[in-house]
């Protein structure tokens, strides 16, 4: 059993490769720079250059958006085909009315703007062949693979006129209604909703691969592989709040999940993060509290208050930005616990993916909850696990 889990964030993408035999702490992991960070700088780089011309698919916007508008704002031609223009807004006038040229895929080939070559980029989340690559210069083939599990950020399509916060809410809704887990926001890559298009350009530009891939929302992954801490799993009701660079999100799990919000990270400060979250707690947190502040919004569905001051910690956290917790000066601030599953935060994603692909494809479960609990290739060395 090999799996790669790949947890693409705002600023960087974590790559986890288990291996067969041996404990999970021993799999191999990198953390690089995210695509639309990659992105981000190479535009910035050819600000005073060329033409840009940019093809692929729908990736992560944020940093790569905001370089692609600047390029735009200071009068160089910027074309986007179709597919990769979805990346700035999924309704492609409002793209155009940035001063960026939609071309039709027939059109890029020998594209020159006023006789000068035009510089391309390809936009994609996810690339297997480099990642193939560069696991293979360190002598680690990914030519076996039992499954490969990817998690992105994605709104979803919403029509014209609909809020993209308010509709990526209605599909937390429905989703949670539909199956109360958090592996609800997981799926094989030929069951992806239609409007989950983010995903589905995942799956997109993964071309031929060689074993099942399995797509997952990042913060529920970061949630689900928060519980695998060993003092989070002693509890059953709890409260996990994941502090990404670009969005928080926080879960009131019990049976099920019973409630959940999502804001801006950059929209919040901790008095008001713990505010939210004590609203989470007694249900009487609404959707449009953090609607109205900019946030996406908020479900509460049960009805058993969660009581803080009863154990040695009030609210488990994770995520890149989780320092907001520390050091609080404020009165009465919550009192977090750091989860750290197999001894690292960062990857808490890539073991999320993990679960939820055991959940996914029956035949790998055993042996990957194996792993997980920690009951699998105990104690084998990495020379002689074959």
């Amino acid at each position: 059993m090999k799996i790669l889990t790949v947890d693409i964030g705002t600023a960087r993408r974590i790559f986890f490769f288990t291996i067969p035999n041996l404990d999970i702490e021993n799999g191999f992991k990198l953390i690089l720079p995210s695509p639309t960070m990659m992105v981000h700088r190479r535009l910035k780089q050819a600000l005073p250059l060329r033409p840009i011309l940019l093809t692929g698919h729908q990736m992560g916007g944020g940093p790569s958006a905001w370089a692609i508008e600047e390029v735009a704002r200071a009068g160089i031609p910027v074309y986007m085909t179709p597919s990769a223009a979805t990346t700035l807004n999924d309704e492609l006038d409002k793209v155009e009315k940035l001063g960026i040229k939609i071309v039709g895929e027939d059109e890029v080939q020998g594209l020159q703007v006023a006789g000068l070559k035009v510089e391309r980029l390809e936009l994609r989340d996810f690339d297997f062949e480099l990642i193939s690559k560069t696991f293979s210069d360190y002598g680690v083939s990914l030519d076996d693979l039992s499954a490969i599990a990817v998690a992105v950020f994605d709104h979803g399509n919403a029509p014209a006129g609909v809020s993209d916060r308010q509709f990526r809410f209605d599909y937390l809704d429905e989703r949670i209604k539909e199956k109360n887990s958090l592996s609800a926001f997981a799926y094989l890559s030929n069951d992806i909703p239609k409007i989950m298009t983010r995903l589905q350009s995942v799956a997109d530009s993964a071309h031929a691969l060689p074993c099942p891939l399995v797509v997952m929302d990042t913060a529920p992954a970061a949630v689900l592989g928060a519980n695998f801490d060993p003092t989070v799993m002693k509890r059953q009701r709890k409260i996990i709040v994941n502090v990404g660079n670009f969005h928080t999100l926080a879960f009131r799990l019990g049976d099920g999940i019973e409630g959940v919000f999502e804001h801006h990270t950059g929209e919040i400060d901790l008095p008001k993060l713990e505010n939210y979250i004590r609203a989470l707690a007694d249900g009487s947190l609404k959707h449009q509290d953090i609607f109205d502040d900019m946030g996406h919004g908020a479900l509460v569905y049960g009805t058993n208050p969660f009581e803080f001051g009863k154990d040695e910690f009030d609210v488990v956290v994770t995520g890149p930005r989780r320092s907001l917790f520390i050091g609080a000066q404020h009165a009465a601030p919550l009192r977090p616990y750091f989860a750290t599953p197999f001894g690292d935060m960062m990857i808490a994603g890539c073991f999320g993916l993990l679960a939820a692909t055991a959940e996914i494809l029956p035949n790998l479960a055993e042996p990957v909850m194996e792993s997980l609990r920690g009951g699998r290739g105990r104690g084998v060395a990495p020379w002689d696990a074959g």
